[in-house]
């Protein structure tokens, strides 16, 4: 039955759409993975002579294990943010005579070989081998390699019950964030010295073999749980049940200012407010007007007035590039309705375009108060707001035509990566890299008012040309309406 499974999940794989149309970004995340290996085995063929050479009273080994503690905490938190529990499409099993357990336990053994367990072991591995040569006991370092890998199995499934419990919350980053915060505070006051705590065990565990069925233990709780946590949520009609929820109106008259295209706005401002990853979006505006605290009290970035525009862009243009990037992927679940209807779609577009410009003006607004690390960074930041209205709301809306991949909209946003493609990694280096190379560049040929000044001329001329760059934007998506059904009707 496992084998079976596998054969469906393959032949899902490379038969859909994603496969061809996504190679690049495959490709991507290919290179990004060797990488990472590359990283972790120069990590665990070189630590032991860096501690050697940099504590030479130290006893490495001690030292290594002192460390684990942040290292599994520091593991828990990129588990939480980027590694899913890979459910596989089980609905049309449950009609079948197989087992609820059997498709559990698939579901978790496939967690076991996620590429988050794998690639510590191009570190714990190169290490040991490091020790052995090094003089250590072999059956002690053994021991402690097998333990370190019962530590990463046991991570892994108790970042999926943290995750279980943070679902269906609205703030789904509390859970991680208060136990890795209740851990890390207290270690570092000294309540309970978490790094001596399992520095030390580790330690016991690796000079009596036989203590090692403790951690043994622990993954078997872990496990165990998951499968009772998975096995209770596994029937056919559990997603059959309709949730209550009460309706809060609110009073959107005033987009009827904008004529033909309000109705869009209303349908756009509701699903923003209504829907988990589009309100957690909307929240996370606070970052992009705060955005510059990070950089201007110190003095070092002030001196860099290229920054300047680097900071005025992301911070003006925080909505335009995490709402824009994603359209029309947003109303990718009843898409193939709204083409249907009689509409026009320059009307469609023209109101995401609005959307944008109101949170570039507003987020510029609310960003006045820079003023007081200098002027020429509020002038930086209204030039940088009037090239987003004129030059990125146009980049952006021409991106979205190359999108294809849809959105569900109920998962929380934080690292949330559907619907995230080629395009999204690409549309970067318009949007960010070619305003703050233009700026950068004729600050230093021109002085910082040419620099002010060419933002702004590009921003104009955008404005200027609106109507044009719109109708060459609709076009290409009209050319494109019929890939974009196709591939929303199909899950990711």
């Amino acid at each position: 039955m496992i084998k079976h499974f596998l054969n469906l999940e393959w032949k899902q794989y490379f038969r859909s759409s994603y496969w061809q149309k996504n190679m690049a970004i495959n490709i991507l995340m290919v290179f990004f993975a060797l990488y990472f290996i590359a990283m972790f085995l120069a990590l665990g063929f070189g630590l032991l002579f860096i501690i050697k050479e940099t504590f030479p009273d130290q006893d490495p080994f001690v030292m290594v294990n002192g460390f684990i503690f942040y290292w599994i905490i520091g593991d828990l938190m990129m588990r939480f943010f980027l590694q899913k529990l890979p459910v596989m499409s089980v609905k049309p099993l449950l009609t079948l005579p197989i087992k609820r357990s059997t498709v559990v336990n698939y579901v978790l053994g496939k967690s076991v070989v996620s590429f988050f367990n794998v690639l510590p072991l191009f570190a714990i591995i190169p290490f040991s081998i490091m020790l052995i040569r090094d003089g250590f006991s072999t059956s002690m370092v053994l021991t402690w390699m097998f333990t370190m890998i019962i530590l990463v199995l046991i991570t892994n499934f108790l970042n999926f019950i943290i995750e279980a419990f943070s679902a269906e919350k609205e703030l789904s980053v509390l859970p991680i964030i208060s136990v890795v915060g209740v851990l890390f505070g207290l270690n570092y006051f000294g309540v309970l010295p978490m790094t001596t705590l399992i520095g030390d065990a580790l330690m016991v565990i690796a000079n009596n073999p036989i203590l090692v069925l403790i951690p043994l233990a622990i993954l078997a709780l872990c496990y165990a749980f998951n499968f009772k946590i998975l096995r209770s949520k596994l029937f056919l009609d559990s997603s059959l049940k309709s949730k209550v929820t009460e309706v809060n109106a609110a009073d959107l008259s005033w987009t009827k200012r904008f004529g033909d295209v309000a109705p869009f706005m209303q349908l756009d401002l509701k699903l923003i407010w209504r829907n988990k990853r589009t309100k957690s979006m909307a929240f996370l505006l606070l970052i992009g007007v705060l955005y510059g605290l990070f950089f201007y009290p110190q003095p070092m970035y002030r001196e860099m007035t290229f920054m300047s525009a680097f900071i005025g862009i992301f911070s003006t243009g925080f909505f335009l590039i995490n709402f824009g990037q994603f359209i029309p992927a947003w109303d990718s679940g009843y898409y193939k309705l709204l083409m249907s209807q009689n509409i026009k779609y320059e009307q469609y577009l023209r109101s995401k375009f609005i959307l944008m410009v109101i949170s570039v003006v507003l987020l510029f607004v609310l960003g006045i108060p820079y003023v007081y690390f200098g002027y020429k960074i509020l002038i930086a930041h209204f030039a940088a707001a009037i090239y987003n209205i004129g030059v990125n709301t146009h980049v952006i809306l021409w991106g979205g035509s190359f999108n294809r991949k849809k959105i569900e909209l109920d998962k929380k946003a934080a690292f949330n990566y559907q619907g995230t493609g080629a395009v999204q990694w690409l549309i970067g280096i318009p949007l960010m890299l070619v305003p703050m190379g233009l700026f950068g560049l004729v600050n230093w040929l021109a002085g910082f008012t040419a620099a002010v000044a060419l933002l702004i001329v590009l921003g104009i001329t955008g404005i200027v040309f609106h109507k044009k760059l719109m109708k060459g934007i609709t076009k290409k998506y009209l050319d494109s309406k019929y890939k974009m059904i196709n591939a929303f009707s199909q899950d990711n």
